[in-house]
This record gives structure tokens, sequence and C-alpha cells, in this order.
């Protein structure tokens, strides 16, 4: 393989191409794919967020309305509920699966027997398809035959059937968060604990002289070197539960009313339950704009602690 690049490096470069040039002309392919892919739709989204654009409406055309779209998502109750609910669903799974995997990666970063088995095993529920994971929940939820209830009432903990995702917000809240902390703990898990190992051995050794206990050691060695991988997971995290809709619409569908609903889901339904594409598309604009500025914000966060390292070194 090496040969046949290097055969086509020089005869590119007697054809005058440079190996920068060459380089740029060998991407051109993902490049354009990725255009296509990505960058096309996303501009064409931006240009249905400014048009009136209803499908169960043909006669109606795409008149432009400017910022019209926005207005209207800013004016009304229920995009605001959407999105107070994206943003408090978003901040307490992440901050529970953030502790929760904090706590796996330490117990799988000890010595023990069978320590490979079990992180293989902590990573299936991740491994799973999202659809698959919010159907086998969601039978374990039935209020008639689910286990879940079964196994309460044997215990003797509930004394009737409890509709889990259809009866009160709470209920159907904490159900949800069950199932996202079971799916998506693992990643965080996996993460952290590529930092715990990335830890040099000499910093525990050294606090231990000085004295220092398990608590000292979590506290003044653990923490300060694994900042960068816990501000990698909750970059990572923090963008896909502000984007979760799979797991959410196998469940709840946003109920019961449109209680559990969030942002995607809201999208969702306006754009192909009520065919409104142009304010359809003004959400999704309105979802890029917020995960681009967590993107900007957490990466601002990494390049500061990077240049501290610098600095310090």
């Amino acid at each position: 393989m090496l040969a046949i690049f290097e055969t086509m490096s020089s005869k590119v470069r007697h054809q005058g191409l440079s190996k920068r040039q060459l380089g740029y002309l060998l991407l051109m392919p993902a490049i354009l794919l990725i255009g296509f892919v990505s960058v096309y739709p996303f501009f064409l989204t931006i240009w249905y967020s400014f048009h009136k654009i209803l499908l169960n409406v043909p006669t109606s055309g795409r008149p432009f309305v400017g910022f019209d779209n926005y207005l209207k998502l800013f004016g009304t109750s229920r995009f605001i509920s959407s999105l107070v609910t994206t943003a408090l669903f978003s901040f307490i799974w992440v901050t529970t699966q953030f502790v929760a995997g904090m706590l796996i990666a330490l117990i799988l970063n000890l010595d023990f027997k069978g320590r490979a088995f079990v992180r293989a095993s902590v990573l299936v529920p991740w491994s799973m398809a999202f659809v698959i994971t919010g159907l086998l929940w969601k039978w374990m939820y039935n209020p008639v035959f689910g286990f879940i209830n079964a196994l309460l009432m044997s215990l003797g903990i509930i004394s009737q059937q409890i509709n889990w995702l259809g009866t009160t917000t709470f209920a159907a809240s904490i159900s949800v968060l069950i199932v996202e902390l079971w799916r998506n703990t693992p990643f965080m898990a996996l993460i952290l604990l590529a930092g715990l190992q990335g830890i040099p051995a000499e910093l525990y050794e050294a606090a231990r002289i000085d004295g220092a206990g398990r608590i000292s050691c979590f506290r003044h060695v653990t923490l300060p070197q694994l900042r960068h991988a816990m501000l990698v997971a909750l970059l990572f995290r923090s963008i896909d539960a502000f984007r979760s809709f799979d797991i959410l619409f196998v469940l709840t569908r946003g109920g019961p009313g449109t209680t559990t609903e969030i942002l995607s889901l809201h999208a969702y339904k306006t754009l192909f339950q009520y065919f409104d594409f142009g304010k359809g598309s003004a959400i999704t604009v309105v979802m890029a704009i917020i995960t681009t500025a967590l993107s900007i914000m957490y990466i601002r966060l990494l390049s500061e602690k990077a240049e501290k390292k610098e600095v310090a070194s």
C-alpha cells in the first residue's frame, strides 16, 4: 500500500503538484461526502427556518418570513416548557451519570480477580441500540405484566400496580432517569477509567509518604489529574443528553401530556405531526446553537487547563 502511494505521489509531483496539494486531493472525496451528508442539510434547515412551510397546505407555498418562526417559538409556552424540561433533564441525567460513572470507574480501577470480565460486562448496556433499550424497559414498566410492578408487589413495597410512564410527571421522570442512568453510565465510566489509568502511581506513593489517606489522595491527586477526562466525559454526555430523542420517544412520547417533552420531541411533533417544517426547522436550529455553545464552553475550559499545565511544567 505504501509503495502504491509513493508511486502515485511521484507521478503527481511530476505533474506539478506538491505533497500538500496531493493530500488535499486525496481528502477531497471525504470532504465532499461530509459536505453532502452534513453541511448541506444543516444550511438547508437554516433556510427552512426563515420560511413558512406547511406540508399539509401545499398551496401555501414557501414564503419568506424572516425571524417570525423564532419569535413565535419563544412566544409559546410549549416551546419554553420543552426548553426548560430539556435543560433540567440534561442536568439531572449528566450529574447522576457522572457520579455513578465515577464510582464504577474507581471500582474497575482496583486490582481484583475477574476484573476484565466485569469491565466487559459493564459496557453491555451502552452497546445496546437505543430503541431496543427503550422497548425493553417499556415492557418492564408495563403496569399489567411488567417485571418492575411484579417485583415490587412480591416484596410488599407496593400494594397495587403503578402506571410508571403514564400516571404522574414525577413517576415518568424517575422512570426515564433510571433508563438513562442504566444506558449511559457505562460511557461515562469508560472515559473516567481511561483517565484513572493514566495517573502515574508515583503520585499516590508520594502522597502516602506525606501521610495522605484515601480521601486526601482522591481530593488532591485523583481529581486534579482527572480534570481533562472529566471535562471530555461531561462535554460528550451534555451534548448527547441535550439532543436525546430515542429513549423518550419509545417510553413516553413526551407524556403524560407534554410534561416529559424535550426539544427533540417537540421538533419531531412539529415536523411530522403538524407538518410545519418552518417552525420545526427553527427548533432544530435553536438546539444546534445551544449544543455549539456548550461545546465551545467545554473546549475553552479544556484549553485553559492545558495552558495552565504547560505554564506549571
